[in-house]
């Protein structure tokens, strides 16, 4: 299962959920596509997902597909997936600045997420999927993510491990 989420933001996501469908071949696509009208077929599509139902899905997805926010990022990658990341952008009005670039460049080089900035890469990481799961202590191991997953806890009140 393919799981594709474009967080809680108010803006769609459409880019993110079109090439996701495009790219999952048929296989089984689960989308959290927010304020999108977008319904790809055969998907199940959800407009938002309770914390701990994403949890779930993530730890049962063979791939995680996500935009470039911390949250998803994180919870992807301490529920061992290392997540595709498709970053909002700035010059296609789905973000004010470029952010989520940012961040998803400096966990790409760390080698925690896979960063996807095109169609083509989106499709050949699922098409590998061998690279998607990650042992959660060597993710532990980089200062980042207990910095952010301290911050997740603090800002929703829960433990997002």
């Amino acid at each position: 299962m393919i799981l594709v989420t474009t967080g809680t933001n108010g803006e769609a996501f459409d880019r993110l959920i079109t090439w996701a469908a495009e790219a999952a071949n048929g296989e089984e696509l689960v989308v959290q596509g927010g304020p999108s009208a977008l319904r790809p077929v055969g998907a199940r599509c959800r407009d938002y997902v309770p914390f701990e139902e994403l949890t779930e899905l993530i730890r049962d997805a063979r791939a995680v597909v996500c935009h470039g926010g911390v949250g998803s990022i994180l919870v992807s990658i301490l529920n061992g997936k290392r997540p595709l990341v498709l970053p909002r952008l700035a010059q296609r009005g789905e973000a004010v600045d470029d952010h989520q670039l940012d961040l998803a460049r400096r966990l790409a080089e760390v080698e925690m997420v896979v960063l996807v900035e095109s169609q083509v890469q989106l499709r050949d990481a699922i098409l590998q999927g061998s690279e998607m799961s990650m042992d959660r202590r060597n993710a532990t191991r980089s200062s980042l993510v207990p910095d952010l997953a301290a911050y997740l806890d603090a800002a929703s009140g829960r433990r997002v491990r």
